[in-house]
């Protein structure tokens, strides 16, 4: 049953009063606007800062200060297994098993190191198949990827557009091309979500397609983690990997993570590119030739834990398991359908919402396309206090996070629009 909104200031209050996880704002630090917390619709560029990370990175300052080398093994957090305190919770929010999610490195590191694992052309199977539209570090890395196999990319990377005049992608469309390309694909590597429209792709679909044809499927989950529950086990994806400084808050350069099925994690001939940290604990430091990896996806783990860059993802993810990956979606759905229901009152601007309409297939953003004004629009929100953010060709991407966003944030955004002249 879909809730009766009302484009009211009051009806906005009453959402907010009824709210089960409205104190989590608290837990936030905000920018601040004319000595007021700013409205923040940019977590899916990059999260607040929890109130809990300056605690949690001098946590681990007073270890490398009180106890040096020693903190690998002391201290409140012995940093030789800081990759393994928040795997457990992100597992939960991506549904796979512990042992089949890791951090390290970054996103687009991690891509490339997971497409060497499980990208094996031969013969005429050597095309890897994308979105149209990915982003850009996403095309830079398969372009490059496939040329170190000496094949073109115009060749080897096959594209799925959206139909003539739309911009978003239909799921018989991809379906169909995997099927019509089933004798020449390699990989299906999408986008969970697609970063300009909010699209969220039915992956189980994607991934059992692209098994029916011999392929492997993988996800780039950046827009996904901590924005919607997932079951990359039970949907039987290959791989994933994921950014943690959008939803996931975890700052300006955290630690990305990954996501290996058991039948490849716990597989250790499974080719990869070999480091230290991956090695089996028990032999690691016999600091021997003949790399032994661990059987989980931390064989991908390459140098030391990223102590520093982790710590704020270990800070973040302890919220998250107090409010639940379920409750957090629940209350984003309502809180993206009022802001879609909202936008509708609207008559005195042209725009038009390029996010899908169904909660299914999309998360907490909505991508606004304007014909017109749409930077004036986006500067005049800044100037208010509400931080949005403007891609080219004339999108806001407008996404009410709802570990820190509200019912009475989503009506002063609408509020402001009904006002602009």
């Amino acid at each position: 049953m879909k809730k009766a909104f009302e484009a009211t200031a009051s009806f906005a209050q009453s959402m907010d009063e009824a709210d089960e996880l409205k104190n989590f704002k608290n837990e936030f630090f905000f920018p601040q606007h004319q000595g007021k917390d700013v409205i923040y619709f940019c977590g899916n560029s990059l999260g607040l800062q929890p109130r809990s990370v300056p605690a949690a990175i001098e946590a681990e300052l007073k270890s490398w200060r009180e106890l040096a080398v020693g903190g690998y093994f002391n201290g409140a957090n012995p940093w030789l297994y800081y990759q393994d305190y928040v795997s457990p919770s992100l597992a939960t929010m991506v549904g796979a098993n512990n042992h089949e999610v890791t951090v390290m490195n970054t996103l687009t590191v991690n891509v490339h190191l997971l497409l060497q694992s499980f990208y094996k052309p031969s013969g005429k199977r050597f095309k890897i198949m994308m979105e149209a539209g990915a982003f850009p570090s996403d095309q830079y890395a398969v372009e490059t990827l496939v040329k170190q196999f000496g094949y073109a990319p115009e060749e080897a990377i096959i594209e799925v557009a959206p139909r003539n005049g739309e911009k978003l992608l239909h799921l018989e469309d991809i379906l169909s091309s995997i099927h019509a390309h089933a004798d020449s694909l390699a990989v299906v590597l999408f986008g969970g979500m697609n970063y300009y429209t909010g699209q969220l792709f039915n992956m189980q679909q994607i991934t059992k397609a692209a098994h029916d044809a011999g392929a492997i499927a993988g996800f780039d989950l950046a827009h996904v983690a901590g924005n919607v529950p997932l079951h990359l086990h039970n949907w039987d994806v290959d791989f994933a990997a994921w950014c943690s400084y959008k939803y996931l808050n975890a700052g300006p350069g955290g630690v990305g993570a990954i996501y290996v099925h058991e039948r490849y994690a716990g597989n250790t001939d499974t080719p990869r590119l070999a480091g230290w940290w991956g090695n089996e604990e028990k032999t690691r430091f016999k600091m021997e030739k003949g790399f032994i990896p661990k059987a989980s996806a931390s064989g991908w783990n390459i140098s030391t834990a990223q102590v520093f860059n982790t710590v704020s993802l270990k800070a973040s993810v302890a919220i998250f398991d107090k409010a639940g990956i379920d409750r957090l979606r629940a209350k984003s759905i309502l809180l993206t359908g009022y802001l879609e229901f909202l936008l509708q009152q609207l008559d005195n601007i042209s725009f038009e919402i390029i996010t899908p309409a169904q909660a299914e297939e999309r998360g907490a953003q909505l991508s606004l396309y304007f014909k017109t004004d749409g930077r004036r629009i986006h500067d005049e929100m800044h100037s208010n206090g509400i931080i949005v953010d403007y891609r080219e060709p004339g999108v806001i991407r407008v996404a009410p996070a709802p570990l820190y966003c509200s019912f009475a944030d989503v009506y002063r955004f609408y509020d402001i629009l009904k006002n602009f002249k």
